[in-house]
């Protein structure tokens, strides 16, 4: 069995953030919120990343943020592209949006072959996140009559932002720790120690609470996913070209509960109490950088994490 891989998903360019994040210093020595993430997914086991960007990023990813971790890590590179469509599809008229976060992973179908756990580049997820995942991925493959893939669950009051609404996958699972349902919900608000959400532009709330486990787009597949993910994009795509053309995304949990519901997979959720820190807007900045100063004087991590 192959050693698992990490898929780093880098291809936003943070609209809401107001510039490229994936590459804004949030530590010393120029790292930003990948470089936590990636040393901790290092310290857990993994050896190799994929980082998946947009071609007319590639010189500047490269200089600000891969040599770097090329110096601790092997490194590889997938791009994301608008026309990467199958036999048959044509990019619509004015679309200019990247197809979602599945098309995003298939963008690193030829850099993948085993195990892997795809992780957002803006997020800051912990280490018990990646330890967990490491140790799973290393240990379930898939089974003749199922793929076996994970996600992490975060209580969703360690997720949210002072600073604005956040999206969020609200989890449903069952007594065995197996994934049922994620449901997107776009406008997640934090509410004291719990949060709350709205589906109708803030008219009405309806209350989460704090120990609500929510998905970070924290998951863990074997190379079957990806494979998966060619088969069916054609299926979605017939359903986002005819409802929203210029901006339907073919997004993970749309793809992990398709196959949930055809029976293809299991998905075992690892919860992390680990807190969640991101830049999901501008002004989120200084609680980042404050948090990851705190765990470097704590001894969590080095003042520079990869020697350069």
């Amino acid at each position: 069995m192959e050693k698992p891989v990490l898929v780093v998903l880098a291809a936003g360019m943070g609209s809401r953030y107001g510039g490229l994040k994936q590459m804004d210093s949030m530590g010393g020595h120029g790292q930003s919120i990948i470089d936590y993430s990636i040393y901790d997914a290092k310290r857990a086991g993994f050896e190799t990343v994929v980082f998946v960007i947009k071609k007319d990023m590639d010189a500047d990813f490269r200089q600000l943020v891969g040599d770097r971790i090329s110096r601790g890590m092997q490194v590889r590179y997938a791009y994301q592209a608008l026309d990467d469509l199958p036999e048959g599809y044509q990019v619509p008229e004015n679309r200019k949006k990247p197809w979602g976060t599945t098309h995003a992973v298939m963008a690193a179908r030829e850099a993948v072959h085993g195990p892997f756990a795809v992780i957002n580049a803006d997020d800051y997820y912990g280490p018990e996140a990646f330890k967990t995942m490491y140790e799973y991925l290393s240990s379930h493959p898939d089974q003749p009559d199922c793929c076996q893939y994970a996600m992490v669950g975060y209580r969703v009051g360690n997720t949210v932002t002072e600073n604005g609404s956040v999206a969020r996958g609200v989890c449903q699972v069952n007594r065995d720790g197996f994934l049922e349902e994620v449901v997107e919900r776009t406008n997640i608000e934090k509410d004291g120690a719990d949060a709350r959400f709205s589906v109708d532009g803030g008219a009405t709330w309806e209350a989460l609470p704090g120990d609500t486990l929510v998905s970070m787009n924290f998951w863990g597949f074997q190379r079957s996913f990806l494979d998966e993910a060619v088969e069916r994009f054609p299926y979605f795509l017939d359903r986002i070209l005819k409802e929203n053309p210029e901006k339907g995304e073919f997004f993970l949990p749309l793809l992990v509960t398709d196959m949930l519901e055809r029976g293809k997979a299991q998905v075992r959720v690892l919860s992390s109490h680990d807190k969640w820190f991101g830049v999901t807007y501008r002004e989120d900045k200084p609680t980042v950088v404050q948090a990851l100063r705190e765990k470097t004087e704590q001894g969590l991590y080095p003042e520079n994490l990869w020697g350069v």
